[in-house]
């Protein structure tokens, strides 16, 4: 395992429909950045937009960007974008690697309250992606309401949640991500989106990555949020507190 692993988050406002022009503003907010992962909202390419049959891929062009990006930047990019496939429609989160290999994890808890349970289908795989050793959980948005689906079964090292999570809600937000971390003594990276998409929904800064005890371990300059992981502090503090010893056992069907 890389003793540190440098995470960096593009919290822009995404273009409303418009995938060109967001793969555009993000080439160009992130080429002077350099990092060991970058992370981009929950359906950057589009915004979240509650009608897949007119933008999802069809040709997996976000994948195709991505993994061009990747191998030019030479640094994993993750993030989710709306996707059919096999006569379905998914909210997809993608991670891909320098070398072009790519994990997928399709958004599990769907968000009744806008429609997205009617119009995409739901993930059945929880997907942890092994990154120059750190074993990282993909999550989006919704998934954060769910900690029985996020418990650290001592399976993983950190949980990256991307999102579209509006201000009406972003107290939930803050103190979900928060309790995430805690619970599951993981470090825990949220980021959201910001400006107003299409359907006049304002997106406040609210990016952070959160360390296992709660606390704020990333810093925000321009549209870039940064953190470090650092196993050595992970290590410490997993075995000075030993509390996932105690935690509930699940079954998810």
């Amino acid at each position: 395992m890389n003793n540190n692993l440098k995470v960096s988050g593009l919290n822009f406002e995404i273009a409303w429909k418009d995938k060109a022009e967001n793969f555009k503003k993000i080439e160009q907010s992130l080429q002077n950045t350099r990092s060991d992962l970058f992370i981009l909202p929950e359906m950057f390419t589009t915004g979240f937009y509650m009608k897949p049959e007119e933008i999802a891929d069809r040709n997996y062009e976000t994948l195709e960007w991505m993994i061009g990006f990747a191998k030019k930047s030479t640094t994993a990019i993750c993030g989710s974008a709306s996707v059919y496939e096999n006569n379905k429609f998914y909210n997809r989160f993608y991670f891909v690697l320098p070398d072009g290999k790519h994990y997928q994890y399709d958004k599990r808890h769907l968000f009744s309250f806008t429609g997205e349970d009617h119009k995409f289908s739901a993930g059945t795989e929880r997907v942890i992606v092994n990154y120059k050793g750190w074993r990282i959980l993909l999550q989006v948005c919704y998934d954060l309401r769910f900690p029985v689906f996020t418990r650290n079964n001592d399976d993983y090292d950190a949980v990256l949640y991307v999102a579209n999570w509006p201000e009406k809600r972003i107290d939930a937000w803050n103190t979900l991500l928060k309790a995430r971390a805690i619970e599951n003594q993981a470090y825990v990276f949220g980021l959201n989106r910001v400006g107003i998409d299409g359907n006049n929904l304002s997106y406040p800064e609210s990016s952070y990555c959160f360390f296992a005890d709660g606390s704020i371990v990333s810093e925000v300059k321009n549209d870039i949020v940064s953190a470090e992981f650092n196993v050595e502090k992970l290590k410490h503090f997993r075995e000075t507190f030993q509390f996932l010893n105690d935690r509930d056992s699940f079954e998810i069907k």
